[in-house]
């Protein structure tokens, strides 16, 4: 393997454990802001906005919030990048699954690990492709699961 065949691989293995990486963000958002989405799981194409005030804030959020997403082609395999935040329902996991569901069956699934047990939000990115499951034109449903299967997040999401 040449030394710039090497360095990319690196680089890429790199990029790949940064994208499964999650950290928590309880300070920035209100009470009644993580009420109002708890249980969710809200995809965007970045982080979420803060409003002037809580009611602002939701707007701008149910704004950011996408329900489709449009994949990038690198030869014959598409690739989806999104962020994420999770309102979650049930705190107390060091780690969640994000799991890709299609008519009730696991599509493709995402480890997310080092999670504060305390936080009741989750952020962080993701970037997945065909070749771990999924296929361009289906919706799925993501969940954020405990090891014991407790859902305590979810939404749908149409892959294009």
């Amino acid at each position: 393997m040449s030394r710039r065949a090497h360095l990319m691989s690196a680089a890429a293995l790199a990029v790949a454990v940064l994208l499964a990486t999650s950290q928590t963000v309880n300070a920035d958002m209100s009470k009644s802001v993580i009420a109002a989405f708890r249980g969710q799981l809200v995809i965007s194409k970045g982080e979420l906005p803060a409003g002037k005030n809580d009611k602002d804030t939701i707007a701008k959020i149910k704004k950011e919030q996408i329900k489709v997403l449009q994949g990038t082609k690198n030869e014959d395999v598409t690739s989806w990048y999104f962020s994420y935040t999770a309102f979650l329902n049930r705190t107390g996991q060091k780690s969640l699954k994000m799991e890709f569901m299609k008519g009730g069956k696991l599509a493709a699934d995402k480890r997310l690990d080092s999670i504060d047990p305390k936080s009741a939000i989750l952020t962080g990115d993701i970037q997945i492709n065909e070749d771990e499951g999924l296929a361009a034109g289906n919706t799925y449903t993501i969940q954020l699961v405990t090891s014991s299967g407790a859902v305590v997040a979810k939404t749908t999401l149409t892959m294009k």
